[in-house]
């Protein structure tokens, strides 16, 4: 019974950590975002994109 009540334990600290790391990233996203004053609502910059950005294979 102890190992069980040790697992379950063990898994909340990792349910714990694990959303923290996502809070911690979409914060980090928030933040890169909010530096771009171009980006429209979807998070694509509103300039038109380079259409031949690369040269084509030959």
């Amino acid at each position: 019974m102890f190992e069980y009540e040790m697992q379950q334990l063990r898994q909340a600290d990792l349910v714990r950590e694990a959303a923290q790391e996502h809070r911690a990233n979409e914060a980090r996203k928030a933040r890169r975002f909010g530096r771009h004053a171009d980006h429209d609502a979807d998070g694509r910059v509103s300039h038109s994109p380079r259409r031949f950005r690369f040269a084509r294979a030959a």
